[in-house]
């Protein structure tokens, strides 16, 4: 078909405007809003509140409900007491890869902060997903996913205690799991993934810094070795305005 005024294929069709031409208002300045951000560049300082109603002739909260949708979107951030234009979003491939590779590949520095380390049984729920024994020994680790030290996600793994006994005190929680383990002589064989969109609960939005209302992407991960053996169970939350998710497919 047809993309009227060079529209990118990869946007909504028709810029989301429906054929009988009737869109609300707000729609309307975001639109001109997203042409000014284009303008003024990432980093760049967009005027208040005040000076778009102005510009655009409309009510403030017409605006503020525009400028929601873009923080929402991730096209905007909150910065001090103003708003400006955001980077591009993260794209993390869809692979058995870690996400100090994902992130590195995109010029990005990858980074991790501890929340924590424990050991405890393995409860019968894990057990029945990833095959290991019900009681059997296992570590949860939770850590803040970082890029260039902004807080962009949280994640928590669970492994088994047998596989790497001395956890707790020769691994660097800043550092790459995978790497870990592939020094540790284990390799990735496959993995079953789900990925679905969430809202952060109080405690994670508290975490990684954002507001409840802010959409998620959540991705569970259950990996086992080249052998077939269990490896690692995954639970990882993204901010929705920060990150996208790639993958190549073959018929």
């Amino acid at each position: 078909m047809d993309y009227p005024n060079n529209q990118d294929p990869g946007s909504p069709v028709r810029s989301g405007i429906p054929e009988h031409g009737r869109i609300p208002k707000y729609y309307a300045v975001k639109a001109r809003i997203a042409e000014l951000l284009d303008e003024l560049g990432e980093g760049g300082l967009i005027p208040t509140e005040r000076d778009l109603s102005e510009r655009y002739d409309v009510a403030r909260e017409t605006v503020r409900q525009a400028l929601r949708e873009l923080v929402l979107e991730g096209r905007l951030r909150r910065q001090g007491r103003g708003t400006v234009v955001a980077g591009p979003k993260l794209a993390q491939p869809l692979s058995l890869a870690s996400y100090t590779e994902g992130v590195r590949r995109q010029g990005r520095t990858p980074g991790r902060t501890l929340v924590s380390l424990d050991r405890f049984p393995c409860p019968s729920a894990l057990a029945a997903e990833t095959g290991l024994t019900c009681g059997e020994p296992v570590w949860h680790l939770e850590r803040i996913l970082l890029a260039d030290d902004e807080r962009v996600g949280l994640e928590s793994t669970y492994v088994a205690v047998t596989r790497v006994p001395g956890f707790d005190t020769d691994f660097d929680p800043d550092s790459s799991f995978y790497a870990y383990l592939q020094s540790k002589g284990m390799a990735f064989g496959d993995a079953d993934e789900r990925l679905e969109t969430v809202l952060a609960t109080p405690r994670e939005a508290l975490l990684i810094g954002t507001p409840p209302a802010l959409p998620m992407l959540l991705i569970h991960r259950v990996s086992r070795d080249t052998e077939g053996k269990p490896l690692e169970r995954v639970r990882s939350l993204y901010r929705g305005d920060r990150f996208s998710f790639t993958t190549h497919l073959k018929g």
